[in-house]
């Protein structure tokens, strides 16, 4: 540490920023659950009376998929001093913290980091704790812009860093602002060793300024109360004298109902392996606890955000409590995991999926000039595929299939398709790989009767969002999928749809665990989640109905069923999510 001129203290570590880079990108909604669609006034008017008269016509909670460094920049300039509370429970050990155990039947396996989760745990244990402090600080800055003046900020740490932590948001929100270490006690199974059993976490407790929302949590009254109020009256009242100025008062209990202040330590118990509420995260906290933490310091309506959001607690606890959130997480299941949980809660408001992938690409490809022959060369060194030159549309050549790459900035459509096919039958080509980030929807459907007009094996893989994180492709690796492939059935009935799965396999078989595969007995045992937007528009995918598996609830339903107001033709899209975390989507149309 070390003292600057105003005779302040402050944590010094190596290679320490202080500049914080504030990049703002565009957010893009991939997906809205539990809003009736724009222009549906007769639903509309229904939503809207089942809405508190205090939430804001325009508002729909965020749930985003992205590095939170991005994400917090870019909501500066709509939300700088407006959110009412943060809690963090960032990692705050050097162990992986983005392994996920997963079960499908009866057998349970751990789902590896993706390369995005895999980068985060480089860039904050790479160089140590310096890395991790430096990761710590950049977020911490931008989260103290974030708050209101009437704002806290809750973060949860253990006793690897929460020393080093609690200097260094003393520098960056004033120690003046520092209200309390909650020390959150549990217990657990005790291990045999030659130390103290670690049995609790700490919380940093800090506000924006010294005008702070704070509404006072009690606990109820424990045996001892018998003890201090130990006189009963007629009544069968329990009461206990108090003193004032030498005058005695009789205090009755029940005139102190709401119990006894709650102090710093909090015995709140830790979620056992059984519990309806766990969802697969070891560092999944109990809702009782966030359930404190935001009565406390936040109010009806005001906004609570999770920036580290894993499991989704925060969020499921601000719903049922009336406020609204904004969470994300670096990690895709992490998303899917909170959406399902959210979707679980009766009458949950509506919110929306975000994230900043297309820009990301955007930006990935303007970092790397010349733009299009650097970008093409570092996928197909990725793929691990040999360059080819003298072609338009033909990239590389991995074993005996051709490989063409699309680009950055666009989704691959049919007419793209045609345009290297045709190209790879001039020269008698007969397997073709072509590789996208996003593809037209349907397109996995045509593209098996393009090929038989060329008469090439066509091949759509997917580049995965990982590769933006990569630096060196000939060194590090990433798993590219094929497509998914997804069969459904429909049945109309008057105006009545009843759409159902007919099939669904995963591409890339060779991902899944040997025990795994043994254990899968029928396709839905590869689907988590599905969800239908009767009445797509080519726009923002609108979740009208799902099903998903819980703990609660480990089946999944195979038919999902809508009926229409009015005759007439409609587009339908169908999303699949498997067991990890990828999307597949369907494309049909139906005539009412």
């Amino acid at each position: 540490m070390k003292q600057n001129n105003n005779r302040t203290l402050e944590l010094e570590w190596k290679g320490k920023k202080t500049e914080v880079e504030k990049i703002t990108l565009p957010f893009q909604v991939v997906e809205t659950i539990n809003e009736p669609r724009v222009g549906e006034l007769k639903e509309q008017r229904l939503f809207a009376k089942q809405m508190p008269k205090w939430w804001p016509e325009d508002w729909r909670n965020k749930l985003i998929w992205g590095d939170n460094k991005y994400i917090m920049s870019s909501f500066l300039p709509e939300f700088a001093g407006k959110i009412n509370l943060i809690y963090i429970d960032p990692p705050f050990a050097t162990g992986a913290d983005f392994s996920i155990k997963m079960k499908i039947g009866d057998l349970e396996w751990t789902k590896e980091p993706s390369v995005i989760e895999e980068k985060a745990y480089r860039d904050a244990w790479g160089k140590g704790l310096d890395s991790y402090l430096q990761m710590m600080y950049e977020r911490l800055v931008l989260m103290r812009e974030l708050l209101a003046e009437n704002g806290s900020i809750y973060v949860h740490l253990d006793w690897h860093v929460g020393h080093y932590v609690k200097v260094m948001m003393d520098e960056i929100f004033g120690k003046e602002n520092f209200r309390n270490e909650v020390v959150w006690h549990y217990r657990r199974w005790t291990a045999v060793s030659n130390k103290y059993q670690a049995l609790h976490d700490l919380i940093l407790w800090y506000t924006k300024s010294d005008s702070y929302t704070f509404n006072t949590p009690y606990e109820p009254y424990g045996d001892w109360v018998k003890k201090d109020y130990k006189y009963v009256d007629e009544e069968g009242r329990r009461w206990r004298w108090h003193t004032v100025k030498g005058v005695r008062y009789k205090v009755y209990l029940e005139d102190e109902e709401k119990g006894v202040k709650v102090g710093d330590v909090w015995q709140i118990p830790y979620i056992v392996s059984t519990a309806l509420e766990r969802v697969g995260f070891d560092t999944q906290k109990p809702e009782a606890l966030l359930k404190r933490i935001i009565l406390a310091s936040s109010n009806p309506g005001d906004i609570v955000a999770d920036f580290f959001c894993g499991s989704g607690t925060t969020g499921a606890v601000a719903e049922k409590l009336g406020r609204r959130w904004i969470m994300s997480d670096l990690s895709k299941f992490a998303i899917h995991t909170t959406r399902k949980r959210l979707l679980d809660i009766p009458n949950c408001k509506p919110f929306e999926i975000l994230n900043l992938g297309n820009y990301q690409k955007q930006k990935f490809i303007e970092n790397n000039h010349p733009p299009v022959e650097k970008y093409v060369k570092f996928i197909l060194q990725l793929y691990r595929a040999e360059p080819l030159e003298g072609y338009k549309f033909i990239h590389g050549k991995k074993g005996k299939n051709l490989v063409h790459i699309s680009g950055v900035d666009s989704i691959v459509t049919e007419k793209e398709i045609r345009d290297v096919l045709s190209e790879a039958q001039s020269i008698g080509a007969k397997f073709l790989d072509i590789l996208g980030w996003d593809f037209e929807m349907g397109l996995d459907e045509l593209v098996d009767r393009i090929s038989e007009e060329y008469e090439i094996k066509t091949r759509l893989v997917q580049i995965p969002k990982e590769a933006l994180e990569v630096k060196s492709p000939a060194r590090e690796e990433v798993k590219f999928f094929d497509l998914n492939y997804l069969d459904v059935g429909y049945e109309v009935k008057d105006k009545k749809v009843i759409i159902s799965l007919k099939e669904f396999s995963i591409a890339n078989q060779e991902y899944l665990p040997d025990d795994v595969k043994e254990k899968i007995k029928k396709f839905t045992d590869l689907i988590d989640y599905w969800a239908v937007d009767f009445d797509y528009k080519k726009d923002t995918f609108h979740n009208m109905k799902q099903s998903f598996r819980t703990r609660k609830h480990p089946n999944l339903e195979t038919f999902l069923s809508h009926t229409y107001e009015k005759s007439g033709e409609y587009s339908i899209l169908i999303k699949v999510v498997d067991i990890f975390g990828n999307d597949t989507n369907k494309l049909m149309k139906v005539k009412i």
